[in-house]
């Protein structure tokens, strides 16, 4: 996923449904150095991680 997308993803209200390498997760935040993102799986909310911006992928049409 391009760093502009997951902005507007993060910036979005409605929810989008995104995975890393197939795990869903939420974009929390882009890291300062614009290549990775902080995020977290959707059923383990308490546990950040960080990611490189091309394991994510938006699910969906």
């Amino acid at each position: 996923m391009d760093r502009d997308r997951a902005e507007e993803i993060i910036n979005s209200i409605t929810m989008i449904n995104v995975n890393y390498h197939g795990f869903p997760v939420y974009i929390k935040a882009i890291n300062s150095d614009q290549t990775s993102a902080t995020v977290f799986p959707l059923d383990e909310m308490d546990h950040d991680q960080k990611v490189d911006l091309a394991g994510l992928s938006e699910e969906g049409p």
